[in-house]
């Protein structure tokens, strides 16, 4: 994605420690420390994305034992219960993934927890996450080094999208599908996607995900041809062959 966005001219600066803005003219002038070095940048407009705070302060949690993170975060369980039996929580104001469908979920089963006993629990093993740059970036389930580190016996399988045939046919061929899986059974673990359109297409892969489908259920599944999740089977394809020398739709 940084070399995409390098490539339409934009200047990518990482571990840079803002010291402070200055006004020159109608210019902003950020001033930083780069590797240790001063180093100042001329701008326009200066947009500060500094992430979420829990508004917490003052609603008495202490009084009422509900536990806070050091962001002020109220800490819930699966079934959205603080630590004060009694009380529930959803939402960004919780520890949970800032995502408003995560969000809705989690109200929903607070609700039902809190005032029928449900003991409904939010599953987040397959939750779906999409960075809207262009390319889109898209993510579900275990990454390669956290499945290593529970263990599994790990496979890999990426693959360019010059191999995507809708890829091809939209003249659009930046990125790559990455799928993480288990190599004792072959269930799928993980996807990794940077491509246009790749928002649409995680949400098959959660599925796959979230059903514990194996590559050969993908694999073994039809996919419609000149589209993007495509890219899914012949990802899984990569696992056992080699996909730059299938015809179209070869199984």
């Amino acid at each position: 994605m940084q070399g995409y966005l390098r490539e339409e001219g934009v200047q990518i600066v990482t571990g840079a420690r803002v010291e402070r803005i200055d006004l020159a003219g109608d210019r902003r002038v950020v001033r930083a420390h780069v590797n240790g070095q001063a180093h100042a940048y001329s701008a326009q407009q200066v947009l500060m994305a500094l992430g979420r705070e829990p508004n917490t302060a003052g609603l008495g949690l202490e009084a009422v034992n509900v536990m806070t993170d050091e962001t002020g975060a109220v800490v819930v369980d699966g079934q959205m219960r603080t630590s004060n039996p009694d009380i529930y929580a959803a939402g960004d104001v919780t520890t949970n993934p800032h995502f408003v469908y995560v969000a809705a979920a989690g109200g929903t089963i607070a609700a039902e927890n809190a005032l029928t006993d449900a003991n409904r629990v939010l599953d987040l093993s397959a939750m779906p996450a999409v960075i809207f740059t262009d390319p889109q970036v898209a993510t579900v389930g275990l990454k390669e080094a956290e499945a290593r580190q529970m263990g599994y016996d790990v496979k890999v399988s990426t693959l360019a999208l010059r191999y995507v045939p809708r890829a091809l046919a939209a003249r659009d061929t930046r990125g790559f599908i990455k799928l993480v899986a288990d190599g004792s059974t072959g269930r799928l673990l993980g996807a990794h996607i940077l491509a246009a359109e790749a928002g649409e297409v995680v949400q098959s892969a959660a599925l796959a995900v979230r059903f514990g489908l194996t590559l050969d259920d993908i694999t073994g599944t039809l996919f419609p041809y000149l589209t993007q999740v495509e890219g899914l089977k012949l990802a899984a394809q990569a696992f056992s062959k080699d996909v730059s020398k299938l015809s179209c739709c070869a199984g």
